[in-house]
Formats: C-alpha cells, structure tokens, sequence
C-alpha cells in the first residue's frame, strides 16, 4: 500500500508542478496586458520590470492554486485509468477511497498552506507591488495620465486628455491648465494630438502638442463693468518643457498603502472591520438625527422676556396633533383653509424648499454612506476570501480526481478543456459573489463563499458516482425522460390517435 501511496503522488506532483506555472503564465497575462505598453520602452530598467512581474505573479498564487488542482487531479486520475492502472487497483480491492487518501492528505495541508501564505505572505508582496508601481508612476508621470482624467502629479499644472494610443502612445484631446502663478484657470492650452517624451538626463519632459491654441486670460480692462479680455494663440506645432527635479526611483514610504484591505491579514481585518463597522453605526445614527432635528422639527426665534435675549425656540408638527387632555383641536386642512392666499403661497414655498433641502441632504449623505458601507464589505470580502480561496484547493480535487478516473483519458486534450470549462464557471461565480456582496444584493458570506458552495455538492456528487463505478450521467434515463414529454406532446395534440405498440 505504501508503494501504491508513492506511486499515486508522484503521478500527481509532476502534472500539478507543470499546471501551476501554466495557470500563474496565463493569468500574469492579464497584468501583461493591462501595463507592459506603459513599462516597456519607457526607460525602465528590466530588474525593474522583472521585480514588477514577481510581485504580480505572487498576487496571482491564491487564484492559481486551485486551477493548478484541478488540471493536475483530472490529468493524474485519467492517466491512471487510460493506463488500466486504477482498474488494476480496483480488481485487487483496493478502493477509491484509498487510492486517494495520500493526495487527500496533501490537499489538506496545500490548502493550509495557501490560507499561510494568503495570510502572511501575500499581504508582503501586495505592499511591494502597490509600492513599486507608485514609484514607478511617480518616476513617469506619463503613466499615470489616464484619458478623461485631470492628473496633478506635475507641480503646477492639471493635465487631462480624452484619448490614448496604446500602441504609439500618441494621445488625442489635450487640455492644460498652467497654475504656476497661482491665479486660477486663467491659462489654458487646447490642442488635438500630442507626445510625451522624457529627457536623455530624465530631468525634464517634453510635450509636443499638435493643431492646438492657448487661451490666456488677461488683468481686468474695466473693473467697475467686470470685462476680462484674453487672448488667443492658434498653433500647428508647440512645446512645452516641464521641469522634474528628482525623478530618480525612490522606495516610498510603505504606510501610504497599509490600511487597504489587500494589505492586511486576518487579525489586522478583524480590527479593522469593527472599527468601520462602528463608524458607520456613528454615521447613520448622527445622519437620521440630523434629518429628524431639521425637519420634523422647526427652530423659530422667541423673545425670553426675562432679559430681552433671543433663542432658537424648538417646535414640533407635533404640537398640532390632538392632545389626549384636550377636547377639541385644529387639524392641518382647516387649518390651512383659513389661512390667507399671501401665507398659503408662503408655506407652499418654504414646503418646497425644505423638501429640496432634505432630498440634497439625502443624497449627499447616502453617497457617502453607500461608499463607506462598500468599502466595509470590501474588507469582509478580504477576510472571507482568505479561506474561500484555499477551500477551493480541496473543492477542486474533489472534482478533478473522480472525474479524471471518470473520463479515463489523460494528457493536455480533454482534461484542459473540461478544467478550464469548470474554472470559468467557478470564476464567473466567483466574480459574481463578490460584486454582489458590495453591491449589497446578498450577504457578505455569501458573496464570498458562492463559488466554493456551489461547487463543493458537485465534488460529492462526483466523487460518489466515481466510488460506485457508476455513470456519470444515465443517458438511458434522460432519453426515456424526453420520450415521455414527446408521448404527451403527440398525445394532446393528436387526442383522437392511439399510439399501437
């Protein structure tokens, strides 16, 4: 039994080694993807570029591990049944059960160490990541100018263009906003398309505008009738040199970045959760104080005659409602119906401006607590997620094992395709729990735990039929199902016609 236990997990370490580093190169493309126009041929050292990757490629192990599972389980598992190997260890009564137990094992403390490194390790390289990339930016203003965007980064100016490039890096749509003399937007430069390019001694950046105009504002002409003449200058070429004292890679201060969620384990997300969730408590509970003390109630100025002062005097709507030790009273229509046109047209409008301020009000404040109330389920998500993420390693065995000794057919054919159909299934889960989750549709745990839950009963389900030798799916029963809806089908539309034999 002991060979047998080495036989299996030597089979599986080669395929899971292998399938670890495909699935890391496939999703590092989307990092590729999204930054190496921007990072390559940018004056970037490689060790640069290359330590950028590393720490993108560490962000990507949680995500990695289980697909890794998953291919490595169907491959192993086909293998051995495309070989008769496991027909031979079945026919000499050795169970499923057991012919798994060694990678059961294996998974377990895989798992466990994913949750270590998910924990410990991951929030490290997320720091440096974060880290680097804003040296980088910072190193390259160009890089963080995004189209639509205003970008402050160079002292003085706000730059902002509508579109990009990407493989010229030509952009389109340039606006600038010249505030060295601290006078507001009183110069602005206009253009259709332009470069950036930085400096041989990287001191300087180079702007070169295209079919452009400048529009500056000039003193006032005639202060008394408030005329502000400008002037304009149109221009098919232009330069603009801006001036980067130190742009010389510097290692930032890591604590920029420590308080966001990727950067935290489980014990600092703890406390970090609690102390939103009791700001957000403060800020509801202040924001529906807020609304009841100025509008439910009104504050009108009332002599005290004691010493002649003023006060805010609060009063209620309450006031006007039927007291239980008074007989009689006035109600809002009467009223109002004895009131004059003059004081009706006044309540009118004074209704109407109370009602604007506390729909300004409302919305204000309901953004600011939807956004708060996000990024706390953003942090919840995190500390799920911690264990979603190496469940799914245990999760992904389950179903690769049984359905490669299933399928019995091993390689990099069918068990890439039925793994990569079952990972994007569990990654448009995924996705979708957590969208969700912060959209505040289903419960955080929910959110965080959807793929996972919804696949875990598939893995038993499959790891019983694969114990049982039995099929997958009992094509005779579904064909039987769909001849019985045909016969039914035929029968209400044939009512009269007897089916013979």
């Amino acid at each position: 039994m002991k060979k047998l236990h080495i036989l299996v997990t030597k089979s599986f370490i080669g395929p899971f080694i292998v399938t670890f580093a495909i699935s890391i190169f496939f999703l590092l493309m989307q990092f590729v993807w999204l930054w190496i126009e921007d990072l390559i041929g940018k004056g970037l050292d490689w060790f640069i570029i290359l330590k950028i990757l590393f720490f993108a490629a560490a962000m990507l192990v949680p995500m990695a591990l289980p697909l890794a599972v998953l291919l490595a389980s169907v491959m192993t598992f086909g293998n051995l049944g495309e070989h008769f190997e496991l027909t031979a260890m079945k026919s000499s009564g050795i169970s499923l059960w057991k012919i798994m137990s060694p990678l059961i094992i294996f998974m377990i403390l895989l798992s466990i160490g994913a949750f270590y490194f998910s924990n410990n390790v991951l929030p490290y390289t997320n720091i440096k990541y974060a880290t680097l990339l804003y040296d980088i930016t910072k190193k390259r203003p160009e890089l963080n100018i995004k189209p639509g965007v205003f970008n402050n980064d160079i002292d003085g100016y706000s730059i902002k263009i509508e579109d990009k490039d990407q493989n010229t890096g030509m952009m389109y749509g340039f606006m600038i906003y010249n505030h060295t003399k601290q006078k507001g937007n009183r110069e602005i430069t206009l253009a259709d398309s332009g470069e950036m390019n930085i400096t041989l001694d990287r001191r300087n950046m180079i702007v070169t505008l295209y079919s452009g105009s400048n529009y500056t504002e000039e003193k006032e002409k005639n202060n008394a009738k408030k005329e502000y003449p400008y002037r304009h200058d149109s221009f098919s070429k232009q330069t603009i040199i801006f001036e980067l004292p130190d742009i010389s890679m510097k290692n930032s201060d890591e604590s920029l970045f420590e308080k966001h969620y990727e950067i935290m384990d489980t014990e600092q997300l703890s406390h970090a959760i609690d102390s939103l969730k009791r700001e957000y408590k403060i800020r509801v509970s202040n924001f529906n104080k807020t609304i009841i003390e100025r509008n439910y109630y009104k504050y009108e100025k009332r002599y005290v005659h004691k010493d002649d002062s003023i006060q805010m005097i609060k009063d209620s709507v309450r006031r006007y409602q039927k007291p239980k030790d008074l007989i009689s009273y006035t109600n809002f229509d009467s009223l109002y119906a004895n009131m004059s046109v003059s004081k009706k047209q006044k309540i009118i409008k004074n209704s109407i401006n109370s009602v604007k301020d506390i729909k300004r009000n409302i919305e204000n404040n309901g953004t600011s607590l939807s956004n708060r109330l996000k990024w706390l389920k953003k942090h919840q998500l995190a500390w799920y997620k911690k264990f979603s993420l190496s469940f799914a390693c245990l999760v992904f065995f389950f179903i690769g094992a049984p359905l490669g000794a299933i399928i019995r057919k091993g390689g990099f054919g069918l068990p890439i395709l039925v793994s990569v159909v079952l990972f994007m299934f569990y990654y448009v889960l995924f996705i979708t729990g957590e969208k969700s989750a912060v959209e505040n549709a289903v419960p955080v745990i929910v959110g965080a735990w959807l793929a996972a839950g919804v696949l875990f009963p598939f893995g038993v389900f499959i790891t019983y039929k694969a114990t049982k030798d039995a099929k997958l799916v009992n094509i005779q029963f579904i064909q039987d199902i769909f001849n019985k809806i045909k016969d039914y089908i035929e029968k209400k539309q044939n009512p009269g016609v007897q089916k013979i034999g």
